[in-house]
């Protein structure tokens, strides 16, 4: 199984526009951080975690040719703003997306893009075929089990994925101890890690490191970054060995 960081920033934190922090300054691509999101590529499929407002330039970056689904992690605009792009998908294989995800967000999603799921539908409108699922239980897709576990982002109940021994939470605040029974036995863990001070809705720097050293993966990687943070090079150096900070493009093997 491949995995693509195709995104290992938010919208949190300083922002870009006139922005004249070390992160904007940065000649290091480690630094150009898009909206998180991940490709995960296995059995011939892609599939794509969440798709933010810059989904399409991911693709393209990434030359992505082939999209088979997407998984929705919730539904803040930072994760799924970009989802009527999928429409160029739709159009090169005839066929619509499914969109994995639990009830509460498929309505955000019913609402935002209402145009795709009116009863007369406009020509070149997404294709989007809602498929629900629950955390805590397990669902086959392409011949694997994906098993979503949730996590609280603030009060806000957000999905995590894992697949084999691989695990992807984002905009985690709290983690309960069911969920992180669910996440034992991962040998590769991504986390996110907004900053190193203390925020109401997303975990801070020594949480993540608190979390991973509780769950006690091979490696975790860092993500969903804010300008807060620092640069790549000054994030490196704070923390463990088995600890590491993600980047946009950043490709494993697991």
């Amino acid at each position: 199984m491949n995995i693509t960081f195709l995104g290992t920033g938010t919208s949190q934190g300083v922002p870009v526009i006139a922005c004249n922090c070390a992160v904007c300054r940065s000649v290091d691509k480690h630094d150009k951080r898009l909206r998180s999101s991940i490709l995960i590529e296995y059995n011939d499929k892609n599939i794509v975690v969440d798709t933010g407002p810059d989904f399409r330039w991911q693709m393209l970056r990434e030359n992505v040719q082939h999209l088979e689904a997407v998984l929705m992690t919730h539904a803040h605009k930072d994760h799924i703003a970009g989802l009527d792009d999928v429409r160029a998908f739709n159009y090169q294989q005839q066929q619509s997306i499914p969109i994995f995800s639990t009830h509460a967000t498929h309505e955000s999603l019913r609402r935002e893009f209402y145009y795709a799921f009116s009863e007369h539908k406009y020509p070149g409108i997404p294709q989007l075929e809602l498929e629900e699922i629950e955390a805590g239980k397990a669902f086959e897709l392409f011949d694997k089990d994906i098993l979503p576990i949730e996590v609280m982002h603030y009060k806000m109940p957000v999905l995590g994925f894992r697949i084999d021994d691989f695990a992807y939470v984002t905009d985690a605040k709290t983690i309960s101890e069911e969920s992180m029974g669910l996440l034992k036995g991962v040998k590769v863990l991504v986390l996110n890690a907004l900053q190193q001070e203390p925020h109401i809705s997303h975990l801070t720097m020594n949480e993540a490191i608190a979390i991973a050293q509780s769950i006690k993966p091979e490696v975790t990687y860092l993500t969903h970054i804010s300008h807060r943070f620092g640069t790549h090079e000054e994030i490196r150096n704070l923390l463990p060995d088995d600890i590491k900070i993600a980047y946009d493009g950043l490709k494993l093997w697991v």
